[in-house]
């Protein structure tokens, strides 16, 4: 009875896997043929949109969009196309949808490749006017854009434009250096699976490189080379509100809140600063903030910020402490889940609130990372097989035991520790403390 109802539960698992892998390759193909119907994006094609933008003058707006992403839909596309406010400004595009990485020119888009909407404001001639596009959590969109966002963006991208080539030295900065690769398909990881187009005669859905497989290829590299992951691609975009800026999605560049003793307060931003520049880099979203910040190499480090502050122009300088990347938070993102392949064994941490230390004797200041969960299958189930379970309090790994977060576990593990090694991880579980050991992974 009990292989019968294994059986069972296998021969589901792989159907469901299978309908869903079809359900996805259809949204693709329904979605080509829905858009390039309607006639008013370029499916695909950023050569056309290239040559269309010389030709008519226009500038291009290039969504680079993971189609059958639910979960991640944020502004929906009928949602945008019938907008009254974004319809005309993008009428007064070239506008181009790239629903996947494949032959992507990485040297031209360099965003976060957590995301799976990101937006490019460009000059035919490949000058990046701005990004648009962020997100801090798995699901929810709300807090970092909007469609009145994108709107201001698209008007800003279109003042830009109007004063193109005279502030071509101002955009230089939004242009990053070469990457490892020219394209997405040419990583190690990527390239023996994967070719520079969609394969619409085949399993369409299985010949798209995501853009997270775009991260995941860059870490793999350092990997396979025995260096460390640099904090540059850890944690990767930082997001301002790391650092106590808390921005409007509304607006270009403006902010919403600062938040007390952080380094923006110290720095002097206050609620209502719209940022004009950073860097010299004139700012038309979020994502443009994160561009620059992203860039930024130093630690600790200042960047110089030009605010309208009512009817003053303020200029500022924003001190970036030391270690400032790793205040921001990496466990929301999809390459935290091969981070967790290789260091947690495929469990999942909380942070344990305050007022549940005391009941697991813990000082309020000590480590404490509670497994929300333990992986099951493959490789995720190395912490299963090792014997850890769901709610075991984590607090030491190693000789560390002030990894406070699970972005903090996860950043230091994967450095510190090689593939094969066996990790103590010193834990409690019903009020006695433990320890066990957990083999690191590839």
């Amino acid at each position: 009875m009990v292989r019968t109802f294994l059986w069972a539960a296998v021969v589901w698992g792989l159907v469901g896997g299978w309908a869903e892998a079809q359900n996805r390759d259809v949204k693709l193909r329904e979605d080509k043929k829905k858009v390039e119907a309607e006639g008013f994006w370029i499916y695909n094609n950023l050569a056309k949109g290239v040559e269309q933008a010389k030709e008519s003058g226009k500038p291009i707006v290039v969504v680079l969009r993971c189609v059958p992403c639910t979960e991640c839909v944020k502004l929906d596309d009928d949602l945008v196309d019938r907008d009254p406010r974004v319809r005309p400004l993008l009428e007064k595009f070239v506008c181009v949808r790239i629903v996947s990485t494949n032959g992507l020119d990485l040297s031209l888009f360099q965003y976060d490749y957590d995301q799976s909407f990101a937006v490019f404001f460009l000059n035919a001639d490949g000058t990046i006017y701005g990004r648009f596009g962020t997100r801090s959590h798995r699901t929810s969109w709300a807090d970092d854009v909007s469609i009145d966002g994108l709107a201001n963006a698209l008007q800003g991208a279109l003042e830009l434009h109007q004063a193109y080539p005279q502030n071509k030295t101002a955009l230089a900065g939004k242009r990053g250096p070469a990457r490892d690769v020219a394209s997405p398909e040419k990583y190690p990881l990527l390239k023996d699976k994967y070719t520079d187009s969609l394969n619409y005669e085949g399993n369409v859905m299985q010949s798209c490189i995501h853009c997270h497989q775009v991260g995941d290829a860059q870490r793999h590299l350092r990997k396979s080379k025995k260096e460390e992951i640099p904090e540059q691609i850890l944690f990767q975009y930082p997001h301002p509100k790391s650092q106590g800026l808390i921005m409007d999605p509304r607006e270009k560049a403006t902010v919403l809140s600062v938040e007390a003793g952080s380094p923006a307060a110290e720095s002097g931003f206050k609620a209502g600063d719209q940022i004009v520049t950073l860097q010299s880099q004139p700012l038309l979203s979020l994502a443009d903030m994160q561009w620059v910040l992203h860039q930024t190499s130093a630690a600790p480090g200042t960047l110089a910020a030009e605010v309208k502050r009512g009817n003053e122009k303020v200029t500022l300088s924003w001190n970036l402490p030391k270690n400032w990347r790793q205040r921001d938070d990496i466990s929301w993102r999809a390459s935290s889940w091969p981070l967790r392949r290789m260091t947690t064994g495929g469990m999942v941490f909380d942070t344990l609130p305050v007022e549940e230390r005391e009941k697991a004797g813990l000082p309020a200041t000590s480590m404490a990372l509670r497994v929300r969960s333990v992986g099951q299958f493959g490789l995720h189930a190395t912490a299963k097989k090792a014997g850890f379970q769901p709610g075991d309090i984590i607090v030491s790994v190693g000789n560390r035991s002030d990894l406070f977060r699970e972005s903090d576990y996860l950043a230091h593990c994967v450095n510190a520790f090689q593939a094969g090694q066996k990790v103590p991880l010193t834990f409690i579980r019903q009020g006695k403390k433990m320890t066990l050991e957990l083999p690191m992974q590839e």
